[in-house]
């Protein structure tokens, strides 16, 4: 067994189709029964990459590659041309994929452009077909350096995975134990052409300056950094990988459907109740907030009185408390301001169903024979309102008045339907909160001739 393992660690040292091909077989249990796309950005590692690949056709590889062209620089047509000509010289299919890169206001350039150019790759590909990139070893060094330079955690020192969802199929990275020098070394020996970016040689972004300035003096004094720190980076994935482990029992626990329980998380200590949120945020999809903001998550929202109702907000993120419970949403999906419509009349003598208006829904009195609700006591005519602030309710027989506010943050009525909620007036006096809490008032007892039920139709937008 250990000559076996020698054999793949000799072979694995120099780069090749064959040393690619037994990295694709460890990452993919199915390999190679699956099909491969390359992204090809006509660079040394890429093209590197699909040249390796295309070398070992015979062996029945269904293989293609997508350029993305940004369009962010003026020989961006040059490079998609120069990308064709190199697929057609190794038989491989490709298609070419342009679009526009919006950088939002605080965003970076390259950060707009990474997302622009996966979302690309991402809808360029086809069912069941895995996405291969070119990230190599020095690639991992840089990005392990950068998000150490800006404060990360164990998430960014974990840096790259080899292996990683990506939507529905998987993202996978076979060159990250080879040195970029390994694959220019061997694209000169095979005689194939690479396209040159000159932004790489600019060393306003972040990562060339680290790969021209400070690397190389980095090396001179340790030579073994590169591999140093991708095995730093393998440990830190170990620690994320427990970390996340933890997050999910944890909440698993708080949840509640798709909140998050309050008096759960103050259970926690500080650490532990920041690394459950950190995991529900990446959960619900949404990028994750800085620092600060989950400081804020964690201690002052968590800390705020029950009726309070405190946010936080980031990017396309908000965090919400609602009594015992943290909900998040997309900003985008905050609801807007409702203005209380004016009160309407009820006539039950006339119609036994009431349409609200601005999409309320609708009231209705249905007879029932085990319904709560008296109606000799109800009377015959009603007052339709909406929340203003001070309702309040005595549902329960010889009990005290109760604040509306207080039972609609104890049964966790979302805000946005809390602002629709229709309410029944007697004479001025509230009977009914919707179909949620009717008063003693008119409460059916046993000598009651005539009951109802009253319910509520939301309107389909209005349902939580």
């Amino acid at each position: 067994m250990s000559g076996a393992r020698g054999g793949r660690a000799r072979r694995l040292q120099g780069f090749g189709s064959a040393a690619v091909l037994e990295r694709l077989e460890a990452l993919l249990p199915e390999f190679p029964h699956v099909r491969l796309c390359v992204a090809l950005s006509g660079g040394i590692d890429s093209t590197a990459l699909l040249a390796a690949l295309a070398a070992a056709r015979r062996r029945g590889l269904a293989l293609r590659a997508v350029h993305v062209d940004h369009g962010l620089h003026p020989d961006s047509r040059r490079w998609s041309r120069e990308c064709r000509a190199l697929a057609r010289r190794l038989g491989v299919p490709l298609r070419v994929a342009r679009i526009e890169v919006a950088v939002a206001r605080g965003e970076s350039p390259e950060q707009a452009a990474r997302v622009a150019r996966y979302r690309a790759l991402g809808a360029a590909l086809a069912p069941g077909e895995v996405l291969l990139t070119a990230h190599t070893q020095d690639d991992q060094l840089e990005t392990v350096l950068l998000q150490l330079f800006r404060g990360c955690g164990l998430a960014g020192l974990a840096a790259m995975p080899a292996l990683a969802p990506f939507g529905p199929t998987w993202l996978v990275r076979p060159l990250l134990g080879f040195t970029r020098a390994q694959l220019e070394e061997w694209l000169t020996r095979e005689h194939l052409p690479v396209v040159t970016d000159p932004s790489n040689a600019d060393e306003r972004f972040d990562r060339n300056y680290l790969r021209r300035q400070v690397l190389p003096a980095v090396r001179a004094r340790w030579s073994s950094v590169a591999a140093a720190v991708a095995r730093a980076a393998r440990h830190a994935a170990e620690g994320q990988h427990l970390l996340e482990s933890l997050g999910r029992a944890d909440v698993e626990r708080a949840s509640d459907g798709a909140a998050l329980s309050v008096k759960a998380l103050r259970a926690l200590d500080p650490p532990r109740r920041r690394n459950a949120l950190r995991y529900w945020i990446a959960r619900s999809g949404r990028t994750l907030p800085d620092a600060r903001r989950l400081e804020q998550i964690a201690g002052a929202m968590i800390d705020a009185r029950p009726d309070a109702h405190p946010q936080v907000a980031w990017r396309a993120a908000r965090i919400e408390r609602h009594a015992d419970l943290l909900l998040i949403a997309g900003a985008a999906e905050a609801p807007a301001p409702f203005p209380p419509p004016q009160e309407i009349v009820w006539d039950l003598g006339v119609s036994a169903r009431c349409e609200l208006p601005q999409g309320c829904g609708a009231l209705e009195l249905r007879p029932d024979v085990h319904g709560p609700l008296d109606l000799d006591a109800l009377g015959a005519c009603l007052r339709v309102g909406w929340r203003r602030g001070g309702e309040r309710l005595r549902v329960r027989p010889g009990g005290a008045r109760r604040a509306l506010k207080s039972l609609l943050q104890e049964a966790r009525v979302p805000p946005a339907e809390r602002a629709r909620l229709p309410l029944l007036f007697r004479d001025g006096e509230l009977v009914a909160a919707a179909d949620l809490w009717v008063d003693a008032s008119v409460h059916a007892r046993g000598a009651a001739r005539r009951r109802a039920r009253l319910i509520w139709h939301k309107a389909p937008h209005a349902r939580p």
